[in-house]
């Protein structure tokens, strides 16, 4: 159903052409609506059958005497009350009225209960958006700080770039780190690691006087600038090829990258 009959519909205009109300402009209106649209049409047929109904049932049966006594008025002076029949009209008519505006009422009071119902729905969804988005803020914020402190970190004067490549072994590796020795910060970026297989990985170790500490795992998924931990004193770094998640004794015999911190 369009938006023109959707306000045809709720404009009232129907339940007035069926009181005789409508103007004569009015008239026409739903006239041709009812002819064009059998939307309009079907509305209309109902809007009647469901008046006749609802006269029906607020009509008043007559006494079982009053044929009796209309026959013998009828015998003694055959005289239609025009009067009575008017008040009889009028309070058909009224009846016909009083149903039409309870009709309206209650089609009226379901329109607003459903539209308030919706508008809740859209005001609750307009509230999770909102929230979410506060969520989003906050979370690109805090990854905004973090860039900006890592930026802060390799801008600093004090901060000195180690490139680190691959060996024969594994030519295509190569990583940079950066290490300020007066925050006494460590960070490595990733660049490239060969692939390995699934049951190896890449370790990075600090040379301290000739014992190796792991510094942490390589992982090509990492491809990023990430903190490490930083290593007092350490002579060098080293990356080896070790068994998947790592081990606790660097594998020297498995040395694919060497960079001196001296």
């Amino acid at each position: 159903m369009n938006e023109k009959i959707t306000t045809f519909l709720s404009s009232g205009l129907l339940e007035k052409y069926l009181l005789g109300e409508t103007t004569s402009a009015e008239t026409e209106m739903v006239e041709s609506y009812i002819s064009k649209y059998p939307e309009v049409q079907n509305a209309y047929n109902t809007l009647q059958y469901n008046l006749e109904i609802v006269a029906k049932s607020n009509a008043v049966e007559a006494p079982k005497s009053i044929l009796n006594n209309i026959l013998d008025e009828l015998d003694e002076a055959p005289v239609v009350d025009l009067n009575a029949r008017k008040k009889y009209k009028s309070w058909y008519k009224f009846s016909i009225a009083a149903s039409i505006a309870a009709l309206i009422f209650a089609g009226t009071s379901y329109h607003f209960y459903s539209q308030k119902q919706k508008l809740s729905q859209e005001n609750q969804i307009v509230v999770d958006e909102i929230f979410d988005l506060r969520n989003d803020i906050e979370k690109n914020n805090l990854m905004l700080d973090n860039v900006m402190r890592q930026l802060l970190k390799l801008n600093n004067p004090e901060t000195e770039k180690y490139i680190i490549k691959g060996n024969e072994r594994a030519k295509d590796l190569k990583t940079v780190a950066y290490i300020n020795p007066k925050e006494k910060t460590s960070m490595i970026d990733v660049v490239s690691l060969p692939k390995l297989p699934e049951e190896q990985c890449y370790q990075i170790w600090a040379d301290l006087q000739g014992q190796m500490v792991s510094l942490g795992i390589l992982n090509e998924a990492d491809r990023q600038l990430m903190s490490i931990p930083y290593a007092e004193d350490a002579l060098a770094l080293n990356i080896t090829i070790e068994p998947k998640g790592g081990n606790t004794i660097a594998s020297i015999e498995n040395k694919v990258a060497e960079i001196s911190l001296q």
